[in-house]
C-alpha cells in the first residue's frame, strides 16, 4: 500500500509541472489513470517549439525587467478575469423574468426560453473552440464581452419571448467562449510558470463569482434595489470588461494552428527536423492536418480504462449537473414564490456554493487513495448522494432545506472535477489533453441537448420543473447503480487476483521428488 501511495505522489508531482486546461468548470456554470506519454510525431513536433518559446526563466533566473513584465501581464489578465465575472444580476435572472417587471409565465421560462441555452451552446461550441485557437484567443475574448453586453441589453429592453430566446443564444456564446480565457494565459507565459498562472487565474475567476453573488444579494436584501437596476449594474461591468479586453496582448502562438512563430517576429530558427516535417506534411495530405492527427491519437487513448471511466463521468454527470443548474431557480420560485424581492436569496446561495465548491476542490487535491481500485466506488457514492439531494430538493416545502441541498450538490460535483481533471490529463501532451476535454464537453452538450428536447422543450414533453427534477433523480440513480455495480466488479476482481497471486502453487501430480529439490535449493540460494 505504501508503494502505491508513493507512486501516486510521484504522479502528482510530475503532473504539477504541466498544465491542464480547465472546464466548466468549474465556474458557477462552469473543470486520469495514467497513460504513457504520447510519443507520436505530433507531440515530438509541438513540444520542442513550445520549449523554444519559453521565457528566459526556463534556462535560469529571469532578468528583472522580464520578471516585472510577466508579473504585470499576469496581474492584468487576472484583473480582467475578475471584472468579467462581476454580474450581480445573474443570480436573479429567473426571478426577474417571473416578476411583474417582465411578467413571463413559468411555462414560458421553463419550456420556451431556457431550452435555447442548451441549443445555442451545442451549435457554437465547436466553431468557437476552433476559432479560439485559430484567431489566437483575443478576438474570441472580445466576442465574449460583446455577447455579455448583448445579454444584458436584451434583459433590460427585451419584452417578449423572442427577445429572451436571443438573450439565451448570446449567453450560450459566452459559455462556449470561456475556453478562450482558460487557455489564453498559458500561451503568454513560459511552461515553468504554468502552475502559478493557473492558480492565480482560477482564483481570480472564483473571487469574481463570489464577489458578484455577494454584491447582488446585498443590493437586493439590504439596499432594496430592483432587479432592473442590477441589470444596469451588470451591463456597466461588462462594458468595462470590453474595454479591458481591447488592451489584452494577442499571443503569437496557440496550441493547434499557430504553433510555429515566424523568424522575423521572434528571431527563432526552425530546426531541420521541423522543415522536413513541414515538407512532408504537404505531401502526406489530410492525415497531417493537426486536428486530424490528434483525433487519430485520441482513438488510441480511449482504450485506457481510467481515461474511459472519468471521461464517461465527465459526459454523463456534467450533463445532469448543468441541467439542474439551469432550472433550479424556477424550482426555488415554485417552492417559495416570494412577493418581496428582498426575500429572494439566490445570490447568497450562489456565493455559499461557490465558496464551499472551491474548498472541496482544494481538498480533493490532498486525497491519496488507490484510484485504480476505488475510482468507481467514489464516483458511485458521490452520484448516489446527488440523487438523494435531488429528490430532497424536489419534495421539500422548506426553501432553506432546498438551498442547503443545492449547495451540497454543487460542492460534491466540484469535489470530483479536479480529480477527473488529473485522472484524464496525467501524462498526456497539453494538446491532446485539450482535445480530450473538448470532446468530452461536446458529447456532454449533445446529451444535455437531447434531454432538453425530450423533457423540457414545448415541442417535446414540456414537463413542469418538478417533473423534470423527478427525471433528474431517476437519471442520477441509474448512474449511481451502474457506477456501484462497476465498483463491486473491479474490487472483487482485484482481491480475487490478489488471492490467486498469494496462493501457493501446487506441484503437478507425479512429479519426481528429485526434480523439485534443486529448484528449492536454487530458491534458497537466491534469497540468501
Amino acid at each position: 500500500m505504501a508503494s502505491e501511495w508513493k507512486a501516486n505522489e510521484n504522479m502528482q508531482e510530475s503532473h504539477n509541472n504541466k498544465q491542464v486546461l480547465d472546464e466548466e468548470q468549474q465556474s458557477p456554470y462552469e473543470e486520469q489513470q495514467f497513460l504513457p506519454v504520447v510519443q507520436h510525431s505530433l507531440t515530438d513536433e509541438v513540444q520542442p517549439s513550445m520549449d523554444k518559446l519559453a521565457s528566459p526563466s526556463e534556462g535560469g533566473e529571469t532578468p528583472p525587467e522580464e520578471h516585472k513584465r510577466w508579473k504585470f501581464l499576469l496581474f492584468f489578465i487576472c484583473f480582467y478575469g475578475f471584472m468579467t465575472q462581476l454580474r450581480p444580476g445573474e443570480s436573479f435572472i429567473t426571478p426577474y423574468l417571473l416578476s411583474v417587471e417582465r411578467n413571463f409565465t413559468k411555462e414560458q421560462v421553463t419550456n420556451e426560453i431556457i431550452p435555447v441555452l442548451s441549443y445555442s451552446y451545442m451549435v457554437v461550441l465547436v466553431p468557437v473552440f476552433l476559432l479560439t485557437d485559430y484567431l489566437r484567443y483575443k478576438p474570441v475574448l472580445v466576442l465574449q464581452c460583446l455577447s455579455h453586453i448583448s445579454v444584458w441589453l436584451l434583459l433590460i429592453f427585451g419584452t417578449d419571448v423572442i427577445a429572451m430566446q436571443f438573450m439565451e443564444f448570446f449567453y450560450g456564446i459566452t459559455m462556449a467562449a470561456r475556453v478562450a480565457y482558460s487557455s489564453y494565459i498559458f500561451s503568454l507565459v513560459s511552461p515553468t510558470q504554468y502552475q502559478r498562472a493557473a492558480g492565480y487565474s482560477r482564483s481570480s475567476v472564483l473571487m469574481g463569482v463570489f464577489t458578484s453573488a455577494v454584491l447582488g444579494q446585498l443590493c437586493i436584501t439590504v439596499g432594496g434595489v430592483p432587479f432592473q437596476t442590477l441589470n444596469y449594474l451588470s451591463l456597466g461591468f461588462m462594458v468595462f470588461g470590453l474595454l479591458l479586453a481591447m488592451f489584452l496582448q494577442r499571443p503569437k502562438r496557440s496550441l493547434f494552428f499557430n504553433k510555429h512563430v515566424s523568424e522575423l517576429s521572434n528571431g527563432i530558427q526552425n530546426s531541420d527536423a521541423q522543415k522536413v516535417n513541414a515538407v512532408g506534411g504537404i505531401c502526406s495530405g489530410w492525415k497531417d492536418f493537426v486536428l486530424v492527427r490528434m483525433l487519430l491519437e485520441l482513438r488510441g487513448t480511449v482504450r485506457h480504462p481510467r481515461l474511459r471511466l472519468w471521461s464517461l463521468w465527465w459526459i454523463f454527470n456534467s450533463a445532469g449537473y448543468y441541467l439542474m443548474l439551469y432550472y433550479v431557480q424556477i424550482l426555488w420560485n415554485s417552492i417559495y414564490p416570494a412577493s418581496d424581492s428582498r426575500k429572494v436569496y439566490n445570490g447568497g446561495v450562489d456565493a455559499a456554493s461557490t465558496l464551499l465548491g472551491a474548498i472541496t476542490s482544494f481538498a480533493a487535491g490532498y486525497i491519496k487513495i488507490r484510484w485504480n481500485l476505488w475510482s468507481e466506488l467514489v464516483i458511485g457514492l458521490a452520484t448516489a448522494l446527488q440523487a438523494g439531494l435531488l429528490i430532497l430538493m424536489n419534495t421539500t416545502e422548506n426553501i432553506w432545506v432546498c438551498y442547503v441541498a443545492y449547495v451540497i450538490f454543487r460542492s460534491s460535483y466540484q469535489f470530483l472535477v479536479p480529480i477527473a481533471t488529473f485522472q484524464i490529463a496525467s501524462n498526456l501532451s497539453k494538446e491532446l489533453c485539450a482535445l480530450v476535454f473538448g470532446v468530452n464537453t461536446f458529447f456532454a452538450t449533445i446529451l444535455k441537448t437531447i434531454i432538453t428536447i425530450i423533457i423540457a422543450d414545448k415541442r417535446g414533453l414540456a414537463l413542469t420543473v418538478h417533473s423534470q427534477f423527478y427525471f433528474h433523480f431517476a437519471y442520477f440513480t441509474l448512474l449511481a447503480l451502474l457506477y456501484l455495480g462497476a465498483a463491486a466488479f473491479v474490487i472483487f476482481k482485484h482481491y480475487h487476483a490478489e488471492h490467486v497471486k498469494d496462493k501457493p502453487q501446487a506441484l503437478p501430480a507425479g512429479t519426481p521428488e528429485h526434480n523439485t529439490e534443486p529448484d528449492r535449493t536454487t530458491t534458497r540460494e537466491s534469497c540468501a
